[in-house]
C-alpha cells in the first residue's frame, strides 16, 4: 500500500497556491504530457516568454516540475516522484477532460509535437541508409530484442537508465518493465528522434537528455537497471563507460550490455567509426569485475548462416555487488 501524502499546513497552502492559478494549471497539464521548452509553451499558450518563465519558476520552486538543460535549450517536465508530484496528479485528474481551454491547449500541443516529429523524421531519413547497412551486418533486431526481454524476465524496475539511447528504442521496448526511465545521448539530433518516438508511442514515464556517457549529468546509485545498447564499440575507452554505468546502479542493480562479439571486419573502422571490433567474454568480465559487477548471464546471438560475414551479437547481464571497496564505490567517493 502506497504511503499517504503528508504536508504541513504552510507547505500545502504554498503548493495549492502554485498550482491554483489558471496559466500554471495549464502548464502542469501540458507538462504531464511530456518534456517541453519555454518556446514550445509560449507557442501553445500564446503568452510572452518572460511571463511563461516566471510561472515555470514558481512551479519549480514548489517542487511540482523539473528543469534540465540541453545546450541552449531548457526543458521542463512534471515531477515524477514525491508527495508534491502525487498532489499534482490528483489535481490534474480532477480537471474535466472536455474543458475547452485544456482541449485547445491539447490541440496546440499536438501541433507542436507533429512539427517536432517531422524534423526528427527528416534527420532519420537522411541517415537511414547507413543504419540499414549496419543492421544487415548482424543478427535481426527482433531476435536481439526477444533475447533481451528473455534475459531480463518479468522483474519490475523502479528506475531505468539507457546510455546511448539513440532513437529511444530500448525505452520503448522495456516500457512495461519500468516505472520511470531516462535515456542519455550525445547527439541532439538523435534525441529529437527519440522524443518523437516516445510521443508517438504515448510513453510519458520516460525522458531523454543530452549527456556524455563518460561523464553523466546524473546522481549515482539511483537506478535498478542500466542498459548500453550497441554503443561501446564506438568508444576509445569503453571500460570507462562501464564504470559510469556502475556508478549509476543501486546495490543489487543490473547492467545489461548489448554489443558485438569479436570480428575482423576492419572496414567498419573507416566507414562507420567503429573503434573496437567487438568484445570477448573474458575482456568484458574483467571490466565488469573492476567496477564491482558480477556477470550473471551471457547470451551469444550468431548470424543464421556461419558462411556469411554477418556479426554475432552478445548480451551480457551483470549485477552490482554490495559491500565496501568496489571500484564503482571509489568513483562515487571521489566525486562527493
Amino acid at each position: 500500500m502506497a504511503k499517504p501524502m503528508e504536508f504541513g499546513v504552510d507547505a500545502l497552502v504554498e503548493l495549492l497556491k502554485a498550482a491554483g492559478e489558471p496559466t500554471r494549471l495549464r502548464l502542469l497539464a501540458l507538462l504531464s504530457a511530456g518534456d517541453l521548452t519555454v518556446t514550445d509553451l509560449t507557442e501553445i499558450l500564446g503568452q510572452s516568454q518572460p511571463r511563461i518563465s516566471r510561472h515555470l519558476k514558481l512551479l519549480g520552486e514548489a517542487g511540482l516540475i523539473d528543469r534540465y538543460q540541453e545546450g541552449a535549450w531548457a526543458y521542463f517536465r512534471l515531477k515524477q516522484d514525491g508527495d508534491a508530484a502525487a498532489l499534482a496528479g490528483i489535481i490534474l485528474s480532477a480537471a474535466r477532460v472536455d474543458d475547452p481551454v485544456l482541449l485547445r491547449d491539447g490541440e496546440r500541443l499536438s501541433a507542436v509535437k507533429r512539427t517536432r516529429a517531422d524534423k526528427a523524421q527528416a534527420y532519420f531519413s537522411r541517415n537511414a541508409s547507413e543504419w540499414d547497412e549496419l543492421r544487415r551486418l548482424h543478427v535481426d533486431d527482433r531476435q536481439v530484442e526477444a533475447a533481451l526481454l528473455g534475459v531480463l524476465g518479468p522483474e519490475q524496475v523502479d528506475a531505468l537508465l539507457d546510455l546511448g539511447t539513440g532513437t529511444g528504442r530500448i525505452l520503448q521496448l522495456l516500457s512495461d518493465l519500468y516505472r520511470r526511465a531516462v535515456g542519455i545521448d550525445a547527439s541532439r539530433d538523435m534525441l529529437a528522434v527519440a522524443r518523437a518516438n516516445l510521443d508517438k508511442a504515448g510513453i510519458l514515464k520516460a525522458t531523454v537528455r543530452h549527456g556524455d556517457i563518460l561523464n553523466l549529468p546524473l546522481d549515482g546509485s539511483e537506478y535498478d537497471l542500466v542498459t548500453i545498447h550497441q554503443v561501446l564499440h564506438f568508444l576509445v575507452q569503453p571500460e570507462l563507460a562501464i564504470g559510469e554505468a556502475a556508478r549509476m546502479l543501486k546495490t543489487g542493480g543490473r547492467l545489461v550490455i548489448i554489443d558485438l562479439a569479436p570480428h575482423s571486419l576492419e572496414h567498419l573502422r573507416d566507414e562507420h567509426a567503429h573503434v573496437r571490433l567487438g568484445f570477448s567474454h573474458p575482456v568484458m568480465a574483467d571490466w565488469l569485475a573492476k567496477y564491482g559487477l558480477a556477470v550473471e548471464k551471457v547470451v551469444d546471438l550468431p548470424p543464421a548462416s556461419p558462411a556469411t560475414q554477418a556479426l554475432t551479437v552478445t548480451i551480457w547481464v551483470a549485477r552490482r555487488q554490495g559491500g565496501e571497496g568496489t571500484a564503482a564505490d571509489s568513483i562515487e567517493n571521489r566525486e562527493e
